[in-house]
């Protein structure tokens, strides 16, 4: 379940928050019929944080349904509170989620004493996998290795989902914190446009934004990168490139919600208060599939 690419599609949701069965039902049975290793459901680019928790408990009906058995789902159940956090597990074990994904989410700003509580009351929830999420530039929080050492050894603690390394070292970071964990731990990261230097430093899963409405493209690049195939992923990569420029500029959030727009896969707008990505771009976006697509 945490090897390879994990596809992180967007939620569709109405205007009020409630999810729209029929897209989500859609883009999952997109990424189970391209075979990408695992969904991620209610991740960041999912908008777990918009959704109320019967709507998120019926996005994991909706997607089981959806999947059909066919591909391992992963389901967020970070929330600011332990106890909604535990809730949301409970409620994701239920409604069929194979594996759970937990970020820090809070307000207050969390010492590791405190993350490392709100871990083991979640962890100890259901029997399901838990991978650590590790979002920094969301949640204002950031796992030590000392950290993510201390919660791999919690038994259902089975992976972790890291942030691009400031420095760029994934090689260094990766041999660091398979010293620090359990064999068998998985280190996966997110940041599309870092997927191809940690896969070929040698990271066990690339958990990606892209992947979410654009699976095939992205299965091409874990799948050469996976290989050793560095000349095959430095080429696939590029043509990610103007992709990745419209993320790093707008946020892959919104991006992501006009790319469904110009697949024709779903039309709704992002959450508020998060605005649409300007009118003028999206001729962008739209060159950025094609060359992917072409």
């Amino acid at each position: 379940m945490f090897r390879g690419l994990s596809a992180f599609p967007p939620t569709p949701t109405d205007a009020e928050g409630t999810v729209q069965a029929e897209a989500l039902s859609r883009l999952i049975d997109r990424l189970a019929t391209a075979a990408v290793d695992s969904i991620g459901l209610l991740g960041s680019t999912g908008g777990y944080a918009f959704l109320s928790r019967e709507e998120r408990r019926r996005a994991v009906e909706i997607a089981r349904e959806a999947v059909d058995g066919r591909t391992p789902l992963i389901v967020g159940v970070g929330a600011l509170r332990t106890d909604a956090a535990v809730a949301l597990a409970r409620d994701a074990k239920q409604a069929g989620a194979d594996g759970l994904l937990l970020a820090p989410v809070s307000y207050t700003p969390l010492n590791d004493e405190e993350v490392y509580r709100h871990f083991l009351a979640v962890a100890g929830a259901t029997d399901l996998p838990l991978v650590i999420y590790n979002n920094p530039g969301t949640t204002k929080f950031t796992f030590s290795p000392d950290l993510i050492s201390r919660l791999s050894d919690l038994p259902t603690v089975a992976a972790v989902k890291m942030p691009l390394p400031a420095g760029g070292d994934f090689a260094g970071e990766i041999a660091d914190l398979r010293q620090r964990t359990p064999p068998g731990f998985s280190i996966g990261y997110s940041g599309d446009w870092g997927a191809a230097h940690a896969l070929l430093a040698g990271a066990d899963a690339f958990y990606s934004v892209v992947a979410g409405l654009l699976p095939k493209p992205a299965l091409a690049l874990t799948r050469a990168a996976r290989a050793g195939n560095a000349d095959e992923a430095a080429r696939l990569d590029a043509a990610f490139e103007p992709l990745w420029t419209l993320f790093k500029q707008f946020g892959s959030f919104r991006v992501m919600y006009a790319i469904a727009a110009e697949l024709d896969l779903f039309h709704a707008a992002p959450p508020r208060p998060v605005l649409p990505i300007p009118d003028e771009a999206l001729p962008r976006v739209a060159a950025a599939i094609e060359a992917l697509e072409g």
